[in-house]
Order: structure tokens, then C-alpha cells, then sequence
């Protein structure tokens, strides 16, 4: 008698290797249905914006692929978990039901999902596999989560070493399960079609990610030290793969360690804390889960936002500020839903801190756009350089961008690759001096009405 099938239900894990709830799924010896579910009506889904639509339609197809060659198939279903996964059980009379662990505030969902399904006989379990470590098991010595990153790094790096990645199954068992049309799910767009360039410089999918992180390794990690550069190939360009689970943190953590001579041990040593920086934000996410609508530190409730700059937002979103860096990235943004790192620090300072506009329309903006828009980097990020956020720049520190792309950009290599030199160009919407002069001032008043800080609750649900 064949034994009932496991069904992997897959969220941000697009991805055959080191994949611990498949894995685990093939290790009970049954017949498998691989799921993705697309939720986004559920309370604490956030709908994905436009740009994460387009790469999470490619890298389905990907997966979809992937899975046919191994004799399987990827079955599609939309609407909210907690009617289409039991469902989905009951269709296939599936004995068990495996995911991997997520971290937002979805991990309600699954905690209440799997309860339900257990009471109805089906077992139900849920494996570490997106993050090195995960946000309860790294604590500060009182027992409290971590608020600053240079000690929750330190006290990561004290743990064991990350496990080795798992490997791909070689084959898999299905059953013919009805599934719902990727192209009827309409996640790309059309009228217009704005995903040109998203065509031209991505290719979503577990393989796209795996030679990406090859190629990394191979040849720009010896460099990285130049990763602030934006006219260099010194970043890894891992983010989006990340983002949607097409590689994992393990693989990444492993492909780098030993990559470089014994005493070239500083650019690996950057690259993984960058990695960590991820690690430390989604463990913010988990203490704080409302980290892209209200700000960590409450005192900037009080900040007084500018509320009158619909034109200048416009001007910023647009590309069209008459600051070059800023105008720079957001067109390389738009045309490629990316943005080099330093400059996504440089716009969004100019954004807050020049012309005082409020962190969460930029994060939206980010969300919108970017084919790498995180549930806890993108927000945590944009409360690090407003200055509400954990382990923030100080707010004075505000990200000159013409100094900024003198140091960075001196032969202005990164600026004309998207701003042409014979364009007509704006002049500047917003002194730079003057505004960073008013915010600082807009900064001091805000400390006068100064409040309590917020402490993040814990809610260990996964």
C-alpha cells in the first residue's frame, strides 16, 4: 500500500537545494507535492510590490522546471492558507504537511495552521532553513534580543558553525494534483510593460543563483573591499536569489569560507557580516514586527515631516532632483529594480534628511520597485538612515551626495552609465547645506517632545 503523500508548502524558499522541509519530505518515503501558495489577503502578508511580482512569476517558472526534471511538478494555488492548504490536504489525503519557518509576522499564520491541521490527524512540522541562526536563539546576556548589531554579530559568530547545505533530491514521487496557471495570476505587467530592463539584467531561478554566487566567489569577493564603489563590480548582486529563497544562507556562508588566500581574510570577513546584517534585521522583524509602519524608536513619533513636497517626492521617484548620485540611483533603480548599496543609503538620506520627507513613502517607494524588497532589510534599512531604527546612524550623520559622489564616484563612471552627458538637467530642488541645516534643526525640536523608547514584544510563534 503506498504510503499518503507530504505536501512542501513553499513561501521564500524557490529552491531544490538545501531545502530541509523537501528534504525531510523525501525522507518519508512517500509520494510529494511541491506548493506554492499565493497569499496575499491573509492579516500579516504584505502583498508583494511590482518588481518582486515580475521575479517571483520568472523564478516560479524556474522552480517549475527544476521540478519536471526530477520526474515532479510544481503546483500552484492562490488565497489564504488557512482555507487552500487544508484543502489542499484534503484533495491529496496527505499525511503530513512540511514548511520551512518564516519569521515576519506570517509566522502567526503558519503557528494557527499548524494547530488546526494537528488536531485533524496530520502531521505537521516546520525546519530551520532561511536564516544562519535563528531570532530566539541569539539573545543578549539578560536574556533580551539584541538591539545593536556589532554585539549580536559577535555573539553569531560565537555560536557553532553554520550546518553544511543539503543537497538536491535526485528524484521525486508525485501525484497529478490540479494547479492553478502561472499566467492567469497576472504577476507581470503590461499596460505599460516597464520590465524591460528587469529582463535585461536579471535571470530569476535556483540555477541563475547558484552561477551568481559562483561567479562572486570567484571573482569579484578578492575585491569587495571596494564594494562601496558603485562603479565597480564588487558586490555579490545576491540580494533578489536571497530574497526569494533561490540560494540559501548556508550555501552562500559555505561557498565563501577558504575562497581567498590565508591572509587575504578580510574580505570574507566583510562579505559574511554584511550577510549578518540580514540576519540582524529579520531578528528585529521577529521582536518587532511592525517595523515598516511605525518607527522602532517611538521619540520619532514627533518628528515634523514635511507633508507639502508631493513635487520634490515626485522629483525624487523620478530621478529628476538635480543631484547626480541621488538622480543616478534612482534611475538605475527603476530601469533595473536594483540600486548599489551606497547609494541606496545616499538617496534615502536625501530623501529624509534633505528634504524631510517621511522614511515610510521611500520604504514604500523601495517595496514597490526593488526586485530584492525584503520584509526586514527594506524597513530597517530606511529606519537606519532616518535615524528611527535600531543601531541607527546618528541622525546628524546625514550622507552629503555630492561629497558623496566625489569619494565614491570621482570619474564619475557609475553617474553617466545612467544619467547622459547631453541630457538637459534639472538644477538642484533643494540646497544641500540649507536642508541638512533645517533637518538638523527639525531634529532638535523633535528632541524636545522627546518619548519613551519603544521595547519590542516577543512572541515566539513559528
Amino acid at each position: 500500500m503506498t504510503a499518503k503523500p507530504t505536501i512542501v508548502w513553499l513561501r521564500d524558499d524557490l529552491r531544490l537545494a538545501d531545502n530541509p522541509a523537501l528534504d525531510a519530505a523525501v525522507e518519508r518515503n512517500a509520494p510529494v507535492v511541491v506548493v506554492y501558495l499565493l497569499d496575499d489577503v491573509s492579516e500579516g502578508i504584505r502583498p508583494l510590490g511590482g518588481a518582486s511580482r515580475w521575479w517571483l512569476h520568472h523564478s516560479l517558472v524556474a522552480l517549475a522546471a527544476s521540478l519536471e526534471a526530477i520526474g515532479s511538478r510544481l503546483v500552484l494555488r492562490r488565497g489564504p492558507a488557512a482555507t487552500e492548504i487544508p484543502r489542499l490536504v484534503s484533495e491529496t489525503d496527505a499525511a503530513a504537511v512540511y514548511w520551512n519557518r518564516r519569521y515576519a509576522a506570517s509566522r502567526e499564520i503558519d503557528a494557527a495552521l499548524k494547530q488546526s491541521l494537528r488536531d485533524s490527524g496530520v502531521e505537521v512540522d516546520s525546519f530551520h532553513a532561511n536564516l544562519l541562526f535563528e531570532p530566539w536563539s541569539v539573545t543578549s546576556a539578560t536574556d533580551d534580543p539584541f538591539q545593536v548589531f556589532t554585539p549580536f554579530w559577535k555573539a553569531c559568530l560565537a555560536r557553532p558553525v553554520p550546518r553544511e547545505p543539503l543537497p538536491a533530491p535526485a528524484a521525486l514521487v508525485s501525484p497529478e494534483v490540479a494547479s492553478d496557471r502561472i499566467e492567469d495570476w497576472e504577476l507581470l505587467p503590461t499596460h505599460p510593460d516597464w520590465a524591460g530592463g528587469l529582463r535585461e539584467r536579471w535571470q530569476p531561478g535556483e540555477a541563475s543563483a547558484s552561477r551568481a554566487l559562483a561567479d562572486f566567489r570567484d571573482r569579484a569577493l578578492a575585491d569587495y573591499h571596494r564594494r562601496d564603489e558603485p562603479g565597480q563590480a564588487a558586490t555579490s548582486r545576491l540580494s533578489p536569489h536571497l530574497r526569494f529563497g533561490e540560494i540559501s544562507p548556508f550555501q552562500v556562508w559555505h561557498a565563501v569560507q577558504g575562497a581567498l588566500p590565508v591572509d587575504d581574510t578580510e574580505n570574507v570577513a566583510k562579505f559574511l557580516s554584511e550577510v549578518g546584517w540580514r540576519e540582524f534585521n529579520w531578528n528585529i522583524l521577529y521582536h518587532f514586527p511592525r517595523l515598516s509602519t511605525d518607527n522602532f524608536r517611538r521619540e520619532f513619533d514627533a518628528f515634523p515631516w514635511r507633508s507639502d513636497r508631493d513635487a520634490e517626492l515626485k522629483a525624487w521617484q523620478k530621478g529628476r532632483t538635480g543631484i547626480p548620485l541621488v538622480d543616478a540611483g534612482m534611475r538605475e533603480l527603476w530601469r533595473t529594480g536594483y540600486m548599489h548599496n551606497r547609494v541606496r543609503l545616499v538617496a534615502a538620506s536625501f530623501l529624509v534628511k534633505n528634504l524631510m520627507i517621511d522614511w515610510r513613502l521611500g520604504e514604500r517607494w523601495f517595496w514597490d520597485t526593488l526586485v530584492d524588497a525584503d520584509e526586514a532589510n527594506n524597513p530597517a534599512n530606511w529606519q537606519w538612515v532616518a535615524g528611527s531604527g535600531a543601531d541607527p546612524a546618528p541622525y546628524f550623520r546625514v550622507f552629503n551626495p555630492l561629497l558623496q559622489a566625489d569619494k565614491f564616484d570621482p570619474e564619475r563612471k557609475y553617474i553617466n552609465t545612467w544619467i547622459p552627458a547631453d541630457e538637459p538637467y534639472p538644477e538642484p530642488i533643494v540646497d544641500v547645506a540649507q536642508s541638512r541645516r533645517e533637518a538638523l534643526d527639525a531634529y532638535e525640536s523633535m528632541r524636545a517632545a522627546r518619548q519613551p523608547t519603544a521595547q519590542p514584544t516577543t512572541q515566539p510563534t513559528h
